[in-house]
């Protein structure tokens, strides 16, 4: 496991230039043959499940994010609301920051719904919480929830945005733009010099 010195080296606010070097500490940032949870193909995984091993890391980011978002969003949100798996952990610690409920939604039969009792009630206003956003696919399946259950989706946040071409049409909030390459399956240089690939991410989860 990396170490990091939480308390001595990050304090509030943070810049972008901290945020990346957050990445780089606790090695998030892994360079291969990955096939993303868009079905992209990518040279570059971040790998947010390194910074969350660390909770006090992980609530100085989520503070961070908060305080970036604009007054009359912020004050409006009733409800943080993430997609499992990967957004549960940084959902967690935006709510707790925001002082609000968190909820997360599941793949059942292969598409994001509520289990576990969890509700979202109508008119409420929801804050979708993930961790990497690179087409927002999830997101958008979220939001699709969120909607389904007559609430408002008031703006997304995400620790890193990876610039893809986003699904969703949202107030969008990252707390850093990391812009890495990806390609379609049938285009990808990686797959026709057959190396290996890696899925670490977790669409496929049911």
């Amino acid at each position: 496991m990396s170490t990091v010195e939480l308390t001595t080296e990050y304090i509030l606010p943070l810049s972008d230039g901290d945020v990346l070097r957050i990445l780089k500490d606790t090695q998030a940032v892994r360079t291969g043959h990955f096939k993303l949870t868009s079905g992209l193909h990518s040279d570059t995984y971040i790998q947010c499940a390194r910074i969350l091993e660390h909770p006090r890391l992980t609530a100085l980011l989520a503070a961070e994010t908060v305080s970036r978002l604009p007054d009359d969003i912020r004050e409006q949100i009733d409800l943080v609301v993430s997609p499992a798996v990967g957004g549960i952990l940084f959902g967690f610690a935006i709510a707790s920051a925001l002082n609000t409920p968190m909820i997360f939604t599941e793949r059942v039969d292969g598409a994001m719904a509520l289990r576990r009792a969890f509700e979202i009630p109508a008119g409420s206003n929801v804050l979708i919480a993930e961790d990497v956003v690179t087409s927002g696919g999830s997101v958008e399946e979220v939001a699709q929830v969120v909607k389904a259950n007559k609430a408002n989706v008031l703006a997304v946040v995400s620790l890193v945005d990876r610039g893809g071409e986003r699904l969703f049409s949202e107030a969008f909030y990252p707390l850093l733009r990391r812009a890495t390459p990806s390609w379609e399956p049938d285009n990808c240089e990686l797959c026709k010099n057959d190396i290996p690939i890696d899925s670490p991410g977790s669409r496929i989860l049911s």
